[in-house]
C-alpha cells in the first residue's frame, strides 16, 4: 500500500477525493439503481458515425494473436508537458513525448497484432486542445500501421471536447477499431461500447469463426445519481448489450459449419476497475497492489454479469496506475495494466509499464490450426532493457481456473 501522503497526491491528480465507503450509501444504491431510469443521451439515440474500419482481425501464421494494452497515457501538450513522479535526474527534457517512446519501443520489441488504449489516454485539464492531443496520444500506433481501439477513462473529456466529441474523433482515426456504440444497440449509456471478433487462420477451419472475443465498455467517469459519490460505473444497459452479445456470439461458435463444444473465450477492456479487484491480497495474485482500489462506491453488478455470460476470461482495466496485478476470482482473471504514461502520477523509481496478452491456438489432427488452447500475459517495464516481469498463465482449454507461471 501506498503511504498517507502519497494516496493525498494520488487523489489530487484523479481529481476526484474519495468519500468513505460505508454501508449505507451501498444500500442507497441499489435502490437508486432499481429506479433510476437510463441515462440516454441523445448521441446515444442518434446513428454512430460511419467510419471505414481496417480488415478484419484474424491470428496469424504463427497461430497467435497478441495485443499491446496501453494504460493511462495522460497525453496533453507533448513535449512542453512535463513528466510527473520521476527520478531528479530523469526530470530534466522528460515530458509526453516519452510517453511516445515508450509505445514506439513496445511495437518495435513485441510487435502485437493489436493495441488496446484502456482510458485516460489524454488529460484534459492539461490539454490545451484536445484534438491535438488525441492525434499525438495515438500517433506512434497510426504510424505503425497496427489495428488499435480504444475507449474512454475518467478524464479524457476534461479538455476542449466532450466526452461524445472524444469518442468521434476516435473513430474516425487511422487504423483503429474503436466504435462510437453498437449499431443495434439503439439505447445505451455511455460512448465507446463495442465489440471485436478474432478469426481463425485464414484457410484454416477456423478461418470464418471468431475464436477469440473482445469486449469493450464505458466505465463512465463520475457519478450523476445524487447520493452516490465517487467513480461512474457500467450501467444496465451496458450489460443488457454485453449479455445479448455474449450469447450471439456463442451461439454462432457452436453451430454449423465446424461445430464446437463450448465457447470461445472473451476478453474484456474498460477503464475504472470493479470493486471485486479488492478481492486479493499479496497471497493470491501476481504483481504489484501499492494502492487503494478506486472503483464506483456502489457495485453494479457487472462482475456477475460476466461470470453469468461464461465466455470471457479475463478483465483488463487502468486507472490505479501503482497497481498492476492479475488475480483469479471466480474463473476471471481480473487484471490491472499498470500506469503508462509519463504525464500520469506514478511512483518515482517504479518504472511505467504496459501489459501483454498472447491467445495461442491448437494444432488440429491435420496439423492446421484449430481453436485456442491458451492466453498468456506478462509485462514489460520501459527501462534500458524492457524488461519482461509476472508471466503467467491467464486461462488454458485444458486446465481451465489455474494460474499457473510461464
Amino acid at each position: 500500500m501506498a503511504q498517507a501522503s502519497s494516496a493525498v497526491s494520488i487523489n489530487r491528480r484523479k481529481r476526484f477525493v474519495s468519500l468513505p465507503f460505508r454501508g449505507f450509501v451501498v444500500t442507497l444504491a441499489v435502490i437508486l439503481l432499481r429506479f433510476v431510469p437510463i441515462n440516454v443521451s441523445a448521441a446515444a439515440r442518434r446513428q454512430p458515425p460511419q467510419q471505414q474500419l481496417p480488415q478484419k482481425l484474424r491470428f496469424g501464421r504463427n497461430g497467435e494473436f497478441k495485443i499491446l494494452q496501453v494504460a493511462d497515457m495522460h497525453y496533453a501538450d507533448g513535449k512542453t508537458t512535463p513528466c510527473l513522479d520521476v527520478l531528479p535526474h530523469q526530470v530534466h527534457g522528460c515530458s509526453d513525448l516519452n510517453t511516445s517512446a515508450f509505445i514506439q519501443r513496445m511495437i518495435q520489441a513485441e510487435k502485437p497484432n493489436f493495441i488496446v488504449f484502456t482510458g485516460d489516454n489524454i488529460f484534459g485539464f492539461d490539454a490545451t486542445d484536445s484534438t491535438k492531443s488525441l492525434n499525438a496520444a495515438f500517433a506512434p500506433a497510426i504510424a505503425a500501421g497496427i489495428p488499435w481501439a480504444a475507449v474512454l477513462g475518467n478524464h479524457d473529456q476534461e479538455g476542449t471536447l466532450s466526452r461524445e466529441g472524444v469518442m468521434k474523433h476516435i473513430v474516425g482515426l487511422k487504423h483503429t477499431m474503436s466504435q462510437f456504440n453498437p449499431s443495434e444497440a439503439h439505447i445505451i449509456d455511455g460512448f465507446g461500447n463495442y465489440n471485436l471478433e478474432v478469426g481463425g487462420v485464414e484457410g484454416s477451419g477456423f478461418a470464418n469463426k471468431s475464436v477469440l472475443n473482445l469486449y469493450f465498455l464505458d466505465s463512465g467517469d463520475y457519478s450523476t445519481v445524487p447520493g452516490i459519490p465517487g467513480y461512474g460505473w457500467i450501467k444496465p444497459s451496458q450489460q443488457l448489450w454485453f449479455q445479448r452479445t455474449s450469447a450471439k456470439l456463442q451461439r454462432a461458435y457452436m453451430s454449423p459449419p465446424n461445430v464446437q463444444k463450448s465457447s470461445a473465450p472473451g476478453l474484456v477492456y474498460f477503464h475504472i476497475p470493479l470493486p471485486e479487484f479488492a478481492s486479493f491480497d499479496s497471497s493470491n495474485f501476481t504483481g504489484v497492489r501499492q494502492e487503494g482500489i478506486s472503483s464506483a462506491s456502489v457495485n453494479s453488478g457487472f462482475f456477475t454479469t460476466i461470470v453469468e455470460a461464461g465466455d470471457a476470461k479475463a478483465v483488463f482495466t487502468g486507472h490505479d496506475h501503482l497497481n498492476d496485478f492479475c488475480g483469479q476470482l471466480m474463473g476471471i482473471q481480473l487484471c490491472y495494466a499498470g500506469g503508462f504514461g509519463y504525464h500520469a502520477y506514478g511512483k518515482a523509481g517504479w518504472s511505467r509499464r504496459a501489459r501483454l496478452v498472447v491467445a495461442s491456438l491448437e494444432k488440429t489432427e491435420k496439423g492446421g490450426w484449430g481453436a485456442v488452447k491458451s492466453i498468456k500475459t506478462w509485462k514489460r517495464l520501459d527501462d534500458q532493457h524492457l524488461t519482461a516481469i509476472d508471466g503467467h498463465v491467464l486461462w488454458s482449454k485444458n486446465s481451465a481456473g489455474k494460474d499457473r507461471l510461464l
